[in-house]
């Protein structure tokens, strides 16, 4: 029989309390869709820049720069997701 420290604590049940069960069991499915969501967003939110750029109006120029920072903000949440759900992936160290 192996004595537990009271040092020693798995994050292993916080994140299956954070994240639902069916995604907690497909962490890696998870992630993928989290890193393409996130790409995906990303171009959209560049072209939006560009096309901000030559806009012709101040007002063409604010809506199109107004779109492209939600996208590019949906993007940075979906990619630091995806990376956290890659790294809840990693098997748990032995001992």
């Amino acid at each position: 029989m192996r004595a537990s420290d009271g040092n020693t604590s798995s994050s292993r049940p916080v994140l299956r309390r954070l994240i639902s069960p069916w995604e907690y069991r497909h962490l890696r499915f998870a992630s993928g869709v989290r890193f393409a969501g996130g790409g995906f967003n990303l171009g959209v939110g560049l072209v939006l820049v560009s096309l901000g750029r030559k806009a012709g109006t101040d007002r063409e120029r604010r809506k199109c720069y107004g779109w492209a920072t939600w996208f590019l903000v949906h993007a940075a949440l979906l990619l630091v997701g995806g990376y956290l759900d890659s790294i809840a992936d990693r098997p748990a160290p032995p001992g």
